[in-house]
């Protein structure tokens, strides 16, 4: 879904929010991108990887593991060939075990970055800076997290 916002760029990237002072440089974004697809449309990630994180997320979703404000009784609807004869309740819990596994083979320690970009959809600025990690570190481990990713859901 496109959802395309003016933003004033700075050396950082672009600004959130605030005043400009001077010449103003502004870039139009795609704040219904998620970072992952983001970083794939730019060539900072494989399509293998792009799959992987998008095949995670499609678990979460449908193990409806997102915080609420109130109690959903409506399940997810998604088509799928793999969950034939099964209740919905049967696939949510097939979704999060799913999800479980594959964030156990991301391994301890990559889990956290893969949840924050793929999942909550934080940016990996955002997530390098709310793990304490140093700039510019966060692409490496998310490329390793989800290499281990596409190996557990078997992407070639």
């Amino acid at each position: 879904m496109r959802k395309l916002v003016e933003r004033e760029l700075t050396s950082e990237g672009p600004k959130r929010a605030g005043a400009a002072k001077g010449k103003r440089r502004t870039v139009t974004m795609n704040v219904g991108e998620s970072p992952i697809a983001w970083l794939h449309s730019r060539g900072h990630l494989e399509t293998r990887l792009f799959e992987a994180g998008e095949a995670l997320r499609r678990d979460y979703e449908r193990a409806q593991l997102s915080p609420n404000v109130t109690m959903r009784w409506d399940p997810v609807r998604v088509k799928t060939t793999g969950d034939q004869g099964l209740s919905a309740t049967e696939k949510q819990i097939a979704a999060k075990s799913r999800f479980d596994a594959a964030l156990a083979e991301a391994g301890s320690g990559l889990e956290d970055v893969l949840w924050r970009v793929v999942c909550a959809g934080d940016g990996l600025p955002d997530a390098e800076k709310a793990l304490g990690w140093p700039a510019r570190s966060g692409k490496l481990v998310l490329k390793l997290a989800l290499e281990r990713v596409a190996n557990f859901y078997r992407i070639g």
